[in-house]
C-alpha cells in the first residue's frame, strides 16, 4: 500500500513541479565485476552537488531481487556490492540486451532519476553437453558418408560467447560437419569417412569438443563411443527422406499427425522395426508430439498454438530388431497453420468385403466420393490412403475415386486391412477428414503344415505298457477352416523285417503317438522313422518330420554272483589258517549286472557276519580281508553273508553265503613264493581222463572267446559313441596283481588272477598241488562288458557261457587235485 502511495505522489509531482527526469541515463558494465568496483560517478553525471547528497537523503532503488549496487553519499560514486551474473538476471538465452533498472531519489526538492545499467556478457561459462558419453551403434556395412546426429552442447553465454564450432579427435574413420539451426544453435553430425571393420576394431573412442567464440575461448568435451556392429542384410528405409506436414492449431490430444512407415526386406526379428526420436530432435518437439515406437504413428501430445510456435523440426530413426540393429532416418517438418471453417466430407458408395486372398491385381474393391462445402481452393479436395498398403486410388470422375488392388495379397501375413481414406482440402490451412474401412481376406490353401520342431527325440522307458501314450506331435497350418485341418500318418519303414506301424501308432486327428508293444532296452535301443502331416485342402499339402525314439533302461535285471561260484542255494566253504595276518585276502565276491551303466554299478556289503571285528568287506571290489589276527577265543567256523546291490531305483540285489573255517596249518612266508617247477604226481587212468576233459573245456572256452571277438569287430552297425572293437570283452590295458595268498585247509596255495572291472577286481582261483611253487602272471585287465543296441543280448549269453566254462574248469581241476 505504501509503494502505491509513492507512485501516485511521483506522478503528481511530475506533472506539477516537473522535477522527475524524463530522460534515462544508460550505463554498461561487464558481468562478474569485483565487489567495490566503481561503475560511475552519479554526482558528476547528474550535475549534483556532492556536499548536498547526504542532506537531501539521496538513495538508490534497484528493481531486482538482490541489491547488487549501492552509492557512496560522500563521493557520489555508484559501486558494486555483489557480483552480478548476467545469466542469473536474464534467464532466457537471447541476443537482446540485459538491463538492471535503477532509480536515484533526492528530496528537498524531490527529484527522481531513471537509469538503466546494461550487463554485458562475459565468456564465463564453458559449453556443456547433455551427456558425458554419447553411445553410437554403427554397423560395419554402413557406407562412407553416412551421417549420425550428435548431441549438441549448451552454453549459457550469448552472442559470440556461445557455442561456435565442434571438433572431433583425430580418426581415420570419422569426421564431423557443423551446421546452424533455425535459432542459431550449432549442431554437429558425425560423418563416416572410411568403412568400418568390426573384426579389426570393435570399438572407436572419440572425443567431441565444443568451442565457444569467446576470448579466450572455452570448451567442453564429451566421449563418443562408437560400437561397430555386425550387419544384417537390409536396413529399414522410409518412403521419403523428409516429410513436410501441416497441422491445424488446437488439434485435440492424441490426434494423428502422420503414420510413418519404414520397410525392411529382411524377415523375422530383423524386419521388426522400432521408431524413436534422434538426439537432433529438440526437447520441445518431443514434449509436443508422441511417437509410437511400434507403429510409427506420430500423434499430438501437447497443445498446439500457432502464435507460440509454428514450426517443429524432428528426426525419426527406424531401427530393426536384428542382433546387430540397422537404422534409417527421416526428417519431418511440422507446420502449424490457422484453421478454415469447413471440413471436407467423404462417403463410401461401395465397398467389397471379404475378398479372396488370390484376388487379381487391378480389381476394384471400393468406390468413394468426396465433397467440401467451401469454395475456391478450400473446396478442392484430395483423397489418399496410407502408403504402406497394397492398394491405390484412381479417380474415375469428378470427386469419384476407385480403390484398386496394387499388389498381391497374402492372408497369412495380413488377415485384414484397416484402410483409412483421408480427404484433404487445399485451403490455408488445409482441413481433412478420414473414413476407415476393414477389408477381410478369405483363405486359400497356399501353406503347407509346419511342425513345431524340425526333429523330435522321444525317450520311452523300457517295459512300457502296450498302447501307452509316449508323445504328442503337433503341426500348424496358418490357413483357415478345412485348409488347416490336419491328418497325421506314420510313413512306412521296416526295421528287422518289422513294419513301424506294428511298433507305433499315431492318432490321425491330434498327433498323439502310442507304443503298440513293450520294449526291452537289452534287445532294442532306438527307432528312427518319419511322420507326415497333411491338410484337408484341395489339393492337399503335406510335410513330414523325423522322429527318434530312444528306449531308456530300467533296472529290471538283478546282479548275478559269478565268483565265488557255487551251485544254486549252496554255501561256499573256504579254509584259512588261524595264523593269518591282519589284512590278508580270504575271499573275493564278484557280481555282474546286464543293465545300463548307471543301473549296473554294484556295491557290496555284509548282510550277516559272525564277528564284525574280524573281517572287512570293500564295498567296491568285494574283497574280504582280515581286520586282525585270530585269537584263541574266536570260533573255528565263521559265516558271512555278502549282498551285491546295483545302483537302480529300486535297487536289486543278490547274496552269497561264505563259510570260513580256520585250520592249524602253518603258512609259508610270501618271500618263499619263488618261481620253481611244478611237481606232478604219477597220473592214473582216471586222472588222464580228467586232464583230457579239462583240456577240451579250456580249448572250447578259448575258441568261444575268439569267435565272439571276431563277430563283434565285424558288426555292420557300429555304435555312434565307440569304435567297432569297443564291444570286445578284453581291452589292451594291463592289469595289476592283487593279493595272491589264500590258504585252504589242505594247505594249497592259490594263484589269484585279478582282472579289473567297473565294480572292482575279478578273482579267478587256480589250485596248485601242495608243496609246489607257482608263478603269478598278469592277465589283461577288462573294462567291463560294453553294451550296444545290437549286441546286448549276445554279450550277456557270452558272459554266462564264459562263467559256466570257468566254473567247470575249476571243478575239474580241483577234483583232479584231490585225486
Amino acid at each position: 500500500m505504501q509503494s502505491w502511495t509513492r507512485c501516485v505522489f511521483v506522478v503528481v509531482f511530475v506533472f506539477t513541479v516537473r522535477l522527475v527526469s524524463s530522460s534515462v541515463t544508460h550505463y554498461s558494465i561487464p558481468e562478474e565485476m569485483k565487489e567495490g568496483s566503481v561503475v560511475a560517478n552519479l554526482a558528476a553525471d547528474l550535475e549534483l552537488d556532492v556536499e548536498t547528497l547526504s542532506k537531501r537523503k539521496m538513495r538508490l532503488d534497484i528493481i531486482a531481487n538482490k541489491k547488487y549496487l549501492d552509492m557512496n553519499k560522500e563521493t557520489g560514486e555508484l559501486y558494486i556490492v555483489e557480483k552480478i551474473d548476467r545469466e542469473y538476471i536474464c534467464t532466457t538465452k537471447s541476443s537482446t540486451p540485459c538491463y538492471l533498472k535503477l532509480e536515484v531519489i533526492l528530496e528537498n526538492p524531490l527529484r527522481i532519476f531513471n537509469m538503466e545499467l546494461e550487463i554485458l556478457d562475459m565468456n564465463d561459462n564453458a559449453p556443456q553437453f547433455r551427456r558425458d558419453e554419447i553411445h553410437l551403434d554403427i554397423s560395419e556395412s554402413t557406407p562412407r558418408g553416412e551421417r549420425f546426429s550428435l548431441s549438441n552442447a549448451v552454453d549459457p553465454d550469448v552472442g559470440t560467447n556461445s557455442v561456435k564450432t565442434y571438433h572431433i579427435s583425430e580418426s581415420e574413420h570419422f569426421d564431423i560437419e557443423v551446421y546452424t539451426g533455425r535459432d542459431g544453435s550449432k549442431f554437429a553430425d558425425l560423418i563416416l569417412t572410411k568403412s568400418l571393420d568390426r573384426e579389426q576394431q570393435a570399438v572407436h573412442n572419440l572425443i567431441l569438443t565444443a568451442v565457444d567464440g569467446g576470448a579466450p575461448a572455452r570448451s567442453g568435451t564429451a566421449s563418443v563411443i562408437v560400437n561397430v556392429l555386425d550387419t544384417n542384410d537390409n536396413a529399414p528405409v522410409f518412403g521419403k527422406e523428409s516429410y513436410n506436414i501441416n497441422i491445424m492449431e488446437n488439434s485435440p490430444i492424441g490426434s494423428l499427425v502422420v503414420h510413418l512407415n519404414a520397410t525392411d526386406l529382411d524377415e523375422g526379428s530383423n524386419s521388426a522395426i522400432t521408431y524413436s526420436y534422434s538426439l537432433y530432435t529438440p526437447e520441445k518437439t518431443q514434449e509436443t508430439f508422441n511417437l509410437n515406437p511400434n507403429t510409427g504413428e506420430i500423434t499430438v501430445k501437447g497443445m498446439l498454438n500457432y502464435e507460440d510456435f509454428r514450426i517443429y523440426d524432428m528426426e525419426v530413426i527406424a531401427t530393426d530388431g536384428g542382433t546387430n540393429a540397422l537404422s534409417g532416418q527421416c526428417k519431418l517438418t511440422i507446420v502449424v497453420q490457422d484453421m478454415n471453417d469447413n471440413h471436407p466430407e467423404i462417403s463410401i458408395k461401395s465397398f467389397q468385403s471379404p475378398v479372396n486372398e488370390d484376388i487379381e491385381v487391378g480389381t476394384v474393391i471400393a468406390v468413394v466420393t468426396v465433397s467440401d462445402k467451401d469454395s475456391g481452393d478450400n473446396g478442392i479436395v484430395d483423397l489418399a490412403i496410407p502408403d504402406n498398403m497394397p492398394f491405390r486410388l484412381r479417380e474415375s470422375s469428378d470427386n469419384y475415386f476407385e480403390l484398386l488392388v496394387s499388389e498381391p495379397l497374402d492372408r497369412e501375413k495380413v488377415p485384414e486391412y484397416e484402410i483409412t481414406f483421408t480427404v484433404t482440402d487445399r485451403g490455408s490451412p488445409p482441413l481433412s477428414d478420414n473414413e476407415t474401412m476393414t477389408l477381410e481376406l478369405l483363405d486359400d490353401n497356399d501353406n503347407v503344415p509346419q511342425f513345431s520342431q524340425s526333429f523330435y527325440t522321444i525317450r520311452v522307458m523300457e517295459n512300457n505298457a502296450p498302447g501307452a501314450l509316449i508323445s504328442s506331435l503337433s503341426a500348424f497350418d496358418p490357413d483357415l477352416h478345412e485348409n488347416q485341418y490336419l491328418v497325421y500318418f506314420i510313413l512306412e519303414k521296416e526295421v528287422a523285417n518289422t513294419s513301424m506301424s506294428m511298433l507305433f501308432s499315431i492318432n490321425p486327428e491330434n498327433g498323439n503317438l502310442y507304443a503298440l508293444k513293450t520294449f526291452d532296452y537289452e534287445i532294442e535301443k532306438e527307432f528312427l522313422f518319419h511322420i507326415e502331416a497333411r491338410d484337408s485342402g484341395v489339393p492337399p499339402l503335406s510335410s513330414n518330420v523325423t522322429v527318434h525314439v530312444i528306449i531308456v533302461d530300467q533296472n529290471d535285471n538283478a546282479p548275478v554272483i559269478v565268483s565265488p561260484w557255487r551251485a544254486h542255494g549252496s554255501v561256499v566253504e573256504e579254509k584259512i589258517p588261524r595264523s593269518t595276518d591282519k589284512g590278508t585276502l580270504v575271499a573275493k565276491v564278484i557280481a555282474i549286472d546286464t543293465d545300463s551303466v548307471l543301473n549296473s554299478r554294484i556295491t557290496y556289503q555284509f548282510l550277516q557276519v559272525t564277528d564284525a571285528t574280524l573281517f572287512s568287506l570293500d564295498q567296491y571290489n568285494g574283497e574280504i580281508r582280515t581286520m586282525r589276527m585270530f585269537s584263541y577265543r574266536d570260533p573255528r567256523h565263521q559265516r558271512v553273508v555278502v549282498g551285491a546291490k546295483d545302483n537302480g531305483e529300486p535297487a536289486l540285489s543278490a547274496t552269497v553265503t561264505v563259510k570260513l573255517s580256520t585250520v592249524e596249518t602253518a603258512v609259508k612266508a610270501y618271500s618263499d613264493m619263488t618261481e620253481v617247477p611244478l611237481e606232478y604226481d604219477i597220473f592214473s587212468d582216471l586222472n588222464l581222463y580228467l586232464v583230457i576233459g579239462l583240456g577240451s573245456v579250456s580249448f572250447l572256452l578259448l575258441i568261444t572267446i575268439l569267435v565272439t571277438i571276431v563277430l563283434k569287430c565285424q558288426n555292420p552297425k557300429p555304435s555312434k559313441a565307440a569304435t567297432a572293437c569297443r564291444n570286445s570283452v578284453i581291452s589292451e590295458r594291463n592289469s595289476t596283481i592283487g593279493d595272491s595268498t589264500l590258504v585252504s585247509n589242505d594247505a594249497y596255495w592259490y594263484s589269484l588272477f585279478l582282472a579289473e572291472t567297473r565294480k572292482g577286481k575279478f578273482v579267478v582261483r587256480q589250485p596248485v598241488p601242495k608243496g609246489s611253487r607257482y608263478i603269478v602272471s598278469s592277465p589283461p585287465r577288462t573294462t567291463g562288458l560294453t553294451e550296444t543296441s545290437d549286441s546286448a543280448a549276445s554279450t550277456l549269453q557270452v558272459r554266462n557261457f564264459i562263467s559256466i566254462a570257468k566254473s567247470v574248469h575249476f571243478c575239474m581241476w580241483y577234483f583232479l587235485r584231490k585225486l
